[in-house]
């Protein structure tokens, strides 16, 4: 079994593949870490650091110590956030990145894991069935530094022979973890208030159209990549990949399915400018082509497992 290290752990990615890959592979097997301490009870079943990407003396540390045959660095200042902060976020997203592709190489790490986002494409970009290969000219810090991130996995791989690979993640949607700040948090709010009995006040426009996924199948298309032989890795800046697409109004005509005296109100906000310099929906087929991807997850599904789940919590 390979010896995991993930960075950011405690983040809404995060979390969800720390509980997979311990299945996987064993709790002595993943070692976790992140900028704060641990609130979440799964934390305490395995080995966690306090880790601050921008400490490289930590960080060479740590994989020195627990020879370190994986990666997944998740650590970073999502969209939202960063526009509130756009010099933070430049100096997390990429000298964080450094760190660890530099570390990488120091302590011959076999493979890194570094998640782009559909942040990288801007208005430019075709917004319907967004290939794998087209403009992408990002409006947010949080767009630049994952398209610059992109290019520089490129070249370690290229120049360096490091083994970095990366899923471009469109909105993420979850249960069990709160969103970090990102433009499509409201995905994940929205089922808590409904469950909550409270209604639901939206920061996009009730016709915002996003590619999204539900966290299954996006930690399943994580791990699936990252166990592909790496003849089967074309694409060495970062896959497309995608489950499906839907606006606020949609969603919310889904949950009221279950929850008929559910409202919502609409109240755009600075993040709805950001959206519409996102697509409304990708072309994953490159990633299907050449590592087999395919969501399980619709609309429907996901509604339904996303309403239950909560609903035993309340």
């Amino acid at each position: 079994m390979p010896k995991v290290l993930i960075t950011g752990a405690c983040g809404q990615i995060g979390t969800e593949l720390t509980l997979t890959l311990r299945k996987r592979y064993g709790d002595e097997n993943v070692v976790t870490s992140d900028f704060k301490e641990p609130e979440n009870e799964i934390f305490k079943e395995g080995k966690h650091y306090k880790l601050d990407v921008l400490d490289r003396k930590r960080l060479d540390d740590i994989l020195k110590f627990e020879e370190v045959d994986h990666i997944y660095h998740l650590a970073a200042l999502l969209s939202a956030k960063g526009e509130e902060n756009p010099q933070r976020a430049w100096e997390i997203n990429m000298n964080g990145f450094f760190n660890i592709a530099e570390a990488s190489r120091k302590f011959e790490v076999k493979k890194v894991f570094w998640p782009s986002s559909i942040a990288v494409f801007g208005p430019t970009t075709p917004v319907n069935n967004t290939p794998q290969f087209t403009v992408a000219e990002p409006t947010t810090v949080y767009g630049i530094s994952k398209l610059a991130g992109e290019g520089w996995c490129n070249y370690y791989y290229h120049k360096f022979g490091l083994d970095i690979r990366s899923l471009r993640y469109p909105g993420l949607i979850s249960h069990k973890t709160l969103p970090g700040g990102g433009t499509t948090d409201y995905a994940v709010d929205i089922f808590h208030k409904a469950v909550k009995g409270e209604d639901f006040e939206c920061f996009l426009e009730e016709d915002t159209r996003l590619p999204m996924m539900y966290m299954d199948d996006a930690i399943r298309a994580t791990i699936e990549l990252m166990e592909s032989p790496s003849e089967n890795i074309k694409v060495r800046t970062s896959y497309n990949v995608t489950a499906i697409s839907f606006t606020p109004k949609e969603i919310y005509n889904t949950i009221k399915k279950f929850y008929p005296e559910f409202k919502i109100t609409y109240n755009p906000d600075f993040r709805q400018q950001i959206a519409a310099s996102w697509p409304q929906s990708i072309d994953d087929s490159q990633a299907a082509k050449d590592w087999g991807w395919k969501n399980e997850f619709d609309l429907e599904k996901m509604t339904k497992v996303m309403l239950e789940a909560l609903s035993e919590k309340a």
